[in-house]
């Protein structure tokens, strides 16, 4: 059987947002493939029944089941903008029920089925549009950007509410902010959202519970005290559940419940991160299965579906194996959710009745093989010990050349499932590379201590942690010293641009979407003060790449999207100029209208060559016999 090649890229069918029907009968879901004649990535609606082949309901995402089952909500485009569509299970043509100048969010339906609520941006232009794209922008705090969405502009992200039968709308609420996904309350009275309404919150990031009643022109009712920064906040029956940190910025996400006396943490037995689903990150909104409560959190670098039994003291893993969840929802004693494994990037899993889970969908490339990835525990210098995968033909019988992959964050982590958007390592594993990930010191699965150990110490306290899985990889036979390599995206830049600037044992590095100084990324970047003032505090300088750039030698090729707001591009432009001025070979790659997050959603153009490009440099600087 063969083994991966770039092209299969454009055969890769990734499924999310798995939504179970009210019946736990069926599943419905969004599969997105990148198409490669319109370079469009192409969002369709799907349906998954047990014993059945899945299919094709419509173009659109975001399906969510009315509460009779009897039609499906999903958002597609109308002139650019999505919107709310209704399709009749019974037959018939989905029919536009929004008409939001900006677009709506996802919709969600209330209790009783009349009405649907949504989040939709709000500009400053006549009947809430954009404003005049020509006029001066004013900005008076520093969230006046965001990543994705480039100069905020006056924007505002307000709750809507729909009449399913008229089709008559109108705003829930307004102001100056952005209200988080809502939630109704069971008996359809109120919304719950998650907003953060503080007049200084581009100086202090936080974020709040509130609760609104479902009428135009209402006022939020904050529900939780300053002591929680709430990111999300929903009604699970009778229950309201917040997803929160507690104290600070930067630390796990917990849940906590609201009941008479306040919001009570959720204890869970877990000193896990509470994983709520954003791009880049697995998990899942939490929801109900009875009355036991339904999270994700990570372990091991790996993203889990756990189940809290009511009054239970500790949550118990639902599936096993290596996976990675994202994606949960439960109705009717069933539990729909899409999962990673090794062989595939995700297929939708139906879970009921305390039965083995049901896969009900294959989105595998069936006729390719892949490399499978291997745990394996290191020993930093300082005694700390941490995991990492190992991607390698094992048939290898020689020391070969090796890429050391950074993964974001710094609190993500890498996990051994297949990975439908870094191609490379399985392309560069079948040309006789050794791909390590490691999950070093600030990585989430591990604990609250290991995810906090390096703030203010980038740079300075995990690049230890990077370096000994290369040396153990070395003394094993499997890497050859002569033939490493460095890459990695955001702060898996920051850190290929650090460890060529601080060791010479790299002989080609990559940094993407990089950092290579912190004070300047401090004033420019769309999240810049958190990263100083929360993530990054102390010593600057002494955290910053641009500080030993003398140092490099390697070849560096830089891949960066031209309009990054989280890791502006200035950055990777400073490194560029600082290297060619050294006359170290250097090459600087901007992928135009490419925000942070390209290299998961872009265009499919702009992904296939980040990775085509990735291997180019490689095989030109490294590949090839020992010296």
């Amino acid at each position: 059987m063969p083994h991966l090649v770039l092209d299969d890229f454009y055969r890769l069918a990734i499924p999310s947002d798995p939504q179970v029907r009210p019946d736990g009968g069926a599943v419905a879901y969004t599969l997105t493939t990148a198409v490669r004649d319109s370079d469009e990535n192409r969002t369709e609606v799907w349906l998954a029944e047990p014993g059945a082949e899945p299919r094709r309901l419509a173009a659109g995402s975001a399906a969510r089941w009315s509460p009779d089952g009897r039609t499906l909500a999903f958002l597609r485009p109308v002139d650019g903008r999505p919107q709310i569509h209704l399709l009749p299970m019974d037959g018939g043509e989905p029919t536009p029920v929004t008409s939001a100048t900006l677009g709506a969010g996802p919709a969600v339906w209330s209790p009783d089925g009349t009405r649907i609520a949504y989040a939709a941006l709000v500009g400053t232009g006549e009947d809430g549009g954009a404003p005049d794209q020509n006029a001066p922008i004013v900005a008076t705090r520093l969230d006046h950007k965001a990543d994705g969405a480039g100069l905020v502009n006056g924007l505002t992200r307000h709750l809507f509410v729909t009449e399913t039968d008229t089709g008559e709308t109108f705003p829930v609420t307004t102001g100056d902010f952005f209200a988080g996904e809502p939630s109704w309350s069971p008996d359809g009275l109120r919304l719950v959202f998650a907003a953060d309404l503080d007049d200084d919150r581009d100086l202090e990031p936080g974020g709040a519970a509130y609760a609104v009643d479902a009428v135009k022109g209402a006022v939020p009712e904050r529900l939780t005290d300053p002591g929680l920064l709430c990111g999300g906040v929903w009604w699970l029956g009778d229950r309201l559940v917040a997803a929160a940190h507690k104290g600070g910025l930067i630390g796990h996400v917990r849940l906590f419940t609201f009941g008479p006396g306040g919001w009570a943490e959720v204890e869970t037995g877990l000193d896990r991160n509470v994983m709520t689903g954003a791009p880049g990150y697995p998990g899942g909104v939490p929801a109900l299965l009875g009355t036991d409560l339904l999270f994700c959190a990570r372990d091991g670098g790996s993203t889990h579906l756990y189940r809290l039994p009511e009054g239970g003291a500790r949550a118990e893993r639902l599936v096993p194996g290596e996976v990675n969840i994202s994606g949960i929802s439960a109705a009717a004693g069933a539990v729909a959710y899409v999962a990673a494994t090794q062989h595939s990037a995700g297929d939708v899993h139906l879970l009921t009745g305390g039965q083995d889970p049901s896969r009900l969908t294959d989105h595998a490339l069936g006729d390719v093989e892949l490399f499978t990835a291997r745990r394996r525990t290191f020993t930093a210098p300082d005694g700390t010990r941490v995991e990492g995968f190992v991607l390698r033909d094992e048939s290898a019988q020689t020391p070969g050349p090796l890429l050391l992959d950074v993964h974001g964050g710094p609190h993500n982590a890498w996990s051994p499932v297949f990975d439908g958007f870094h191609l490379y390592h399985q392309l560069l594993a079948a040309r006789g590379w050794t791909v390590l990930t490691v999950n070093p010191r600030a990585s989430d699965g591990y604990g609250e201590d290991f995810y906090t150990a390096a703030i203010g110490a980038w740079g300075l306290a995990d690049a230890q942690d990077l370096l000994a899985p290369i040396d153990a990889l070395i003394a094993d036979g499997v890497a050859d010293p002569e033939r490493l390599a460095v890459t990695g995206y955001s702060y898996g830049g920051y850190m290929s641009c650090w460890l060529s600037a601080t060791t010479d044992r790299f002989k080609a590095a990559i940094p993407g979407g990089c950092v290579s100084d912190l004070a300047s990324m401090g004033g420019t970047a769309d999240l810049g003060l958190l990263l100083k003032e929360h993530e990054c505090r102390g010593d600057l300088a002494a955290q910053s790449p641009i500080t030993h750039v003398a140092n490099v030698t390697a070849p560096t090729l830089l891949l960066h999207g031209q309009d990054d707001d989280r890791c502006p591009v200035g950055q990777a432009e400073q490194w560029f100029a600082a290297l060619r001025e050294r006359r170290v070979p250097v090459e600087l790659v901007r992928y135009p209208g490419a925000s942070h997050l390209f290299i998961l959603g872009g265009r499919p153009s702009h992904r296939y060559d980040y990775n085509e490009r990735i291997i180019a440099w490689l095989e030109q600087w490294v590949s090839g016999s020992p010296s």
